[in-house]
């Protein structure tokens, strides 16, 4: 799967015990966008994980999201 980025793109994930909140400025939707339509097009099973290492402000809790069967 092609992981593209926008350049100057800034992402968070926050939660607490009722809500999960993705932060992003433009690039970074933009980046999700493109990400997640490459994900739809994989077979059920196939995951991204986004985290402080490669994608996400520090502080920001780990994101998986994962394509499941229709």
């Amino acid at each position: 799967m092609n992981i593209e980025w926008e350049d100057g793109f800034s992402i968070s994930v926050n939660a607490n015990s009722d809500e999960v909140m993705v932060s992003a400025n433009r690039a970074g939707l933009l980046s999700l966008a493109r990400q997640l339509t490459a994900l739809a097009n994989e077979e059920p099973g196939a995951h991204i994980h986004y985290d402080t290492y490669n994608s996400l402000e520090d502080g920001s809790k780990e994101l998986v999201v994962e394509l499941t069967a229709d």
